[in-house]
């Protein structure tokens, strides 16, 4: 058999190389924009940890709080002291505490965005 002088060109095919995202991609966005299960379960948790949080503040703050009653029963008669303590002594744990629960409830929206937008 003859040889044939002049060389054959082979094309060789695969799959297209995309510098994007494959089409199956998962992205928790759009499981939120749709309401799907999962999306749903996304909100639930950052719901969940926000009230996490709300809820301790008020456990610190019922237990700051809640006993001055027993407090200023045990003393009728030092009015002074009752606006003392309520005009000055709370008003610096109440301040720490609201600092608190805004940083601790903007943090947990930080993650949870970061979460969502695959950072």
């Amino acid at each position: 058999m003859p040889q044939d002088p002049v060389e054959r060109r082979v094309v060789v095919t695969g799959p297209p190389r995309r510098t994007g995202r494959a089409s199956g991609y998962y992205r928790p966005r759009t499981e939120i924009d749709e309401q799907t299960t999962l999306g749903h379960t996304y909100v639930r948790s950052l719901m969940r940890t926000q009230l996490r949080a709300a809820l301790a503040v008020f456990a610190v703050l019922a237990l700051l709080v809640g006993p001055l009653p027993l407090l200023f029963a045990a003393m009728p008669d030092a009015h002074r002291l009752q606006w003392a303590v309520l005009g000055f002594c709370l008003y610096l744990p109440l301040v720490l505490l609201a600092r608190w629960y805004v940083r601790r409830a903007e943090r947990n929206e930080r993650d949870f965005v970061r979460l969502v937008e695959d950072r």
